[in-house]
């Protein structure tokens, strides 16, 4: 058996030809371009390569970006403040507080001063307890709504089927988790702790993993016939790695998100989405 692998690069293509129609007839009918900030604390080469990133996106469908870059000594209260700027500033519709955070920042206390309604990765506890609810509105956190969309389109069967989510982040285990089990699946939230790790995973009809650790995957946990959505993404040697060792698992799997190439072009395109989705609530204009 080789997996079908679904690769989200065309589809994420597609998505930002059709944002990019959508804001420019915003910009036409009302002289704003949606505006993304980023919040880096800090300098963690992750992050600053994942602004460069936000920021390649934010061009790519025509928004307006600006980064907010702290020094990593900056003072709890200084960030605080920042994000309270930027928050009351109304010419800012999104806002994204990128990880990690310095150890003397609470990230907890400074996502709760975020505004919700420009909370495009859906990480304040309003957005996270209306998903959990199913309430709308709030924002699904990007990656796992790019891979729900990549399984939805590949008429991935959700309904009793098991699932396992490797994996308890807030933007992508759990909110992956509650979207399963939106579409009816039973679905079991792993993660490091979890005794008999692999027999859990060999369960699963459909396996999502978000542990970033490169290649912890091996055909060896796959249920044959499994559809296993990789969101790892470690470089390694000069080279994109997921959590699934690609060859034994493909080998295995029905279905696979490759690395590089699956739910990561994904991510950046639906996060522009929300961004579009943002500046509607804020300025009261559904039908652009």
């Amino acid at each position: 058996m080789t997996a079908q692998l679904l690769k989200g690069r065309q589809r994420a293509k597609q998505l930002q030809t059709e944002l990019s129609e959508r804001f420019t007839e915003l910009a036409a009918a009302t002289g704003v371009r949606p505006t993304l900030a980023a919040m880096q604390v800090g300098g963690d080469a992750a992050a600053s390569g994942y602004l460069r990133a936000i920021s390649r996106a934010c061009q790519g469908v025509g928004a307006n970006f600006r980064p907010v870059e702290l020094h990593e000594q900056s003072s709890a209260g200084d960030v605080q403040a920042a994000l309270a700027e930027l928050s009351d500033d109304e010419a800012v519709h999104g806002i994204m507080v990128l990880e990690p955070l310095p150890d003397h920042v609470d990230d907890s206390q400074l996502i709760d001063r975020l505004n919700p309604a420009k909370d495009v990765d859906g990480v304040h506890p309003l957005n996270a307890g209306r998903l959990a609810a199913q309430r709308q509105p709030h924002f699904v956190p990007a990656t796992p709504a790019g891979a729900i969309m990549l399984l939805e389109e590949a008429d991935v069967a959700f309904r009793g089927k098991s699932a396992v989510v490797i994996g308890r982040s807030d933007i992508v285990g759990k909110p992956m988790a509650l979207l399963l089990l939106h579409r009816h699946c039973t679905v079991t939230i792993a993660h490091s702790r979890t005794e008999n790790l692999p027999e859990v995973a060999r369960q699963a009809d459909i396996l999502c993993v978000a542990v970033g650790r490169p290649e912890m995957i091996t055909g060896e946990w796959i249920k044959p016939g499994a559809v296993v959505v990789d969101f790892g993404t470690t470089y390694m040697d000069g080279s994109l790695k997921g959590d699934c060792e690609q060859g034994s698992v493909e080998a295995a799997a029905g279905m696979l998100t490759p690395v590089p190439g699956g739910t990561g072009p994904m991510t950046n395109v639906l996060l522009m989405r929300n961004l579009l989705d943002a500046y509607r609530r804020l300025v009261s204009t559904p039908n652009l």
